[in-house]
């Protein structure tokens, strides 16, 4: 076996589990945990942010797709277009495009609705006047909601990206 395909597989399988295992947690344990403990779990999304969670994650996903487009590459340059309509090539195929969906809507719907939650927050210790307060608040709540509904989106893209790439050697 080529070492370099080894070391890519293993890359692209380990960063891809931390990926939408991340992603999971996140949305189907953390997020809701956070919510419900209300203005507290706030500081925890903090402290993820400055152990730059939203740094980290984005490059875990790349690596992830950029060896996954290595490993579809060897094996699409060998075999040729019939392999993609093969149900094996499709499956691998529409896992790639739902990773690459995850990684858009990530990076650049819901990583930036975040960034400016955390800008917010910090900003909130200047603001003396209550209208302005209040402003912010309504202004924070809905960039929360927004990045909820893009996380649930990458969720879905990942969890196919997933279930394609497990189930397409035996189609």
């Amino acid at each position: 076996m080529d070492i370099t395909l080894l070391v890519t597989r293993i890359v692209h399988v380990g960063f891809g589990v931390f990926w939408a295992g991340t992603i999971f947690f996140m949305v189907f344990l953390l997020e809701p945990s956070v919510r419900s403990v209300g203005p507290d779990g706030g500081r925890v999304m903090g402290a993820l942010q400055q152990r730059g969670f939203l740094t980290i994650m984005p490059v875990v996903a790349l690596l992830t797709i950029l060896s996954g487009a290595f490993l579809y590459w060897q094996v699409f340059a060998g075999l040729g277009m019939e392999w993609i309509t093969t149900p094996f090539g499709t499956a691998l195929t529409i896992g790639g495009i739902a990773s690459l969906l995850a990684f858009g809507q990530g990076f650049f719907l819901m990583r930036p609705a975040s960034l400016k939650i955390g800008a917010l927050v910090a900003s909130m210790g200047n603001v003396s006047d209550e209208a302005e307060r209040d402003a912010l608040l309504a202004e924070i709540a809905g960039l929360k909601a927004r990045s909820r509904t893009h996380a649930r989106w990458v969720a879905l893209w990942l969890g196919i990206a997933v279930l394609t790439m497990a189930i397409a050697r035996y189609l």
